[in-house]
């Protein structure tokens, strides 16, 4: 081979040595190209709320409250409000994960199904808790000393809680609640709102004790006499869990 020819052919061997460890540090310096869309924040499941049970049986507050308006009351009326609570979160998102305490803080005035049943579900609820066949009939503690203070005596109480009651024309209920000033109040609302709808009732609070008054919750028993059924309930109370609700 000519000297000419070898030095031409070692050079461009030469640029090939030099010249591709370069092309592939580059390539390899080239950042990984992201494909498809950015994945979107998981959105919130429904809750799907179901019927609570009683902890007692349907006769266990007869006389005062019958078996049969138990029975119709809770496995009819509440398990009504809840299914139709769950079909109208279907087409209500903006409640998506949040619990029922939540729903009620938000329900704005307009959202009949949410407002309606998930009032339905929430009030029952608590009426079942608050009432027993042989627990604590007198409060005492902190409560009692609340109930004083805001009421004087328990026996204004009382009577502040059965006009309520009483009085509150058409369907609805009665409430003993705690103010946002940490102090108690008895109010009453129509249908099935409750002082937790902060944005629709005049006396927003936190219920810890509530009476239905709407005819299905005495109506079998007591008829027109609203009042007699007013005075059973309240021998029924079970203070402790309201004491509870009121620690809570």
């Amino acid at each position: 081979m000519k000297k000419r020819q070898f030095l031409k052919l070692t050079g461009i061997m030469g640029a090939g040595v030099v010249v591709a460890p370069f092309m592939a540090c580059s390539e390899a310096s080239k950042p990984e190209e992201k494909t498809g869309t950015p994945e979107e924040p998981t959105a919130p499941e429904a809750i799907e709320f179901t019927l609570p049970a009683l902890g007692y049986g349907f006769d266990a507050l007869a006389p005062k409250i019958d078996a049969m308006t138990m029975e119709i009351h809770h496995g009819k009326h509440h398990a009504g409000y809840v299914r139709k609570l769950n079909a109208a979160l279907m087409d209500a998102p903006q409640y998506a994960g949040m619990s029922l305490e939540e729903i009620m803080a938000a329900v704005s005035a307009d959202e009949t199904g949410v407002r309606n049943n998930g009032g339905g579900h929430f009030n029952h609820s608590l009426y079942w808790q608050v009432i027993s066949p042989s627990e604590a009939k007198a409060p005492t503690g902190d409560l009692l000393n609340a109930i004083n203070e805001a009421f004087g005596s328990v026996e204004a109480f009382s009577e502040a809680f059965f006009t309520a009651a009483k009085t509150r024309f058409g369907s609805g209920w009665a409430w003993l609640s705690v103010g946002t000033d940490g102090k108690l109040f008895v109010s009453s609302t129509p249908n099935q709102d409750n002082p937790m709808m902060k944005g629709i009732v005049d006396a927003p609070g936190t219920p810890i004790l509530g009476i239905d008054v709407w005819e299905h919750a005495y109506y079998l028993n007591y008829q027109n006499m609203r009042g007699d059924y007013i005075n059973a309930f309240m021998e029924l109370i079970n203070w402790d869990v309201v004491a509870k609700n009121f620690a809570g």
